[in-house]
């Protein structure tokens, strides 16, 4: 795989297409690869509208580097040239982050909500809500080379031309994010029946706002962690321990109004919840299970991450 063809296509000027007729193929290709390509940049930046812009821009990289020398494999460039522009947005975003209020979290993808095919984002099973919290711990670089080798199967010589280090540097990337992503991504390690136990336990301890039902199902380790973005009333820090995230959920629980309402979803390919008051996303609960029991609870509240 390579972001752009080294030698120029084996092709007379005469035997060219009409640039109209180039340009249709192009934009036909492109349509077909951009869910990949959106679910490359969204692992990478972990927002949807970031990932969206940078699939656009990289549109309009490919039809001028095409208009220069025909690209011959337009999924291998896409793929890098997207790769490529997204570790710079994350580069940049790290600092917005730093000074973000309150823990960030990524964007939640909601199967329910996405309208147009076209912008569904298209990922591997095992990049879940809580892998892509994870991802956020990693340095770019190592965020960059995980994604590309890990998820899309992108060999060595190539991720270390997006990161710009040498294939050695970055298989050794590749050692560090494991070790990471091993160590703070909770494994699933319960059948599907008990796992669809537990999932209906906790939505029907959190609608009825039922604290005894809800120790049950948490790990005594549970963590939630809130993303409001500064909005009043959303938890600042993380909150630790079954018995603080079981009051805190019932408190939640406690302040919707009666036009609020409990919808089961599934977000980023695992189990979660809307509450929704008529047509407007209230917030977005994404929630991992370890043993059976819920290890992790994360509420995305800040407006402009929760889905239309």
């Amino acid at each position: 795989m390579t972001d752009r063809a080294t030698e120029p296509a084996a092709t007379h000027p005469a035997e060219d297409p009409p640039a109209e007729a180039r340009l249709a193929e192009l934009a036909a290709e492109y349509t077909r690869l951009r869910p990949r390509l959106v679910g490359v940049a969204y692992s990478l930046v972990g927002t949807v509208a970031e990932a969206q812009d940078v699939v656009s821009d990289c549109w309009l990289r490919l039809t001028a580097a095409d208009a220069q020398e025909p690209v011959r494999d337009v999924e291998a460039w896409s793929v890098v040239a997207v790769a490529r522009r997204a570790v710079d947005v994350l580069r940049s975003a790290r600092v917005r982050r730093e000074e973000y209020v309150g823990p960030w979290l990524p964007e939640p993808l909601v199967d329910a909500v996405a309208e147009d095919p076209a912008d569904r984002v298209t990922l591997d099973d095992t990049v879940s809500f809580a892998l892509m919290v994870v991802l956020e711990t990693l340095t770019p670089a190592e965020r960059t080379t995980w994604v590309l080798h890990e998820v899309f199967g992108m060999p060595f010589p190539e991720v270390a031309a997006v990161v710009g280090r040498s294939p050695a540097a970055v298989r050794q990337l590749a050692v560090r994010a494991r070790a990471h992503v091993a160590a703070g991504a909770p494994r699933v390690d319960v059948g599907a029946a008990e796992h669809r136990r537990a999932v209906e336990a906790f939505l029907r301890a959190v609608g009825h706002g039922d604290l005894a039902g809800l120790l049950s199902v948490l790990d005594p380790d549970v963590l939630l962690t809130s993303d409001g973005g500064g909005l009043q009333g959303v938890a600042r820090r993380p909150v630790a321990g079954a018995d603080r995230v079981a009051r805190f959920l019932v408190g939640v629980r406690r302040k919707m109004a009666a036009d609020e309402r409990v919808v089961p979803l599934t977000v980023n390919g695992g189990p979660g919840f809307a509450v929704l008051a008529g047509a407007t996303t209230r917030f977005v609960c994404s929630f991992t299970l370890r043993g059976g029991r819920v290890r992790r609870v994360d509420l995305v509240v800040a407006p402009d991450k929760l889905p239309r």
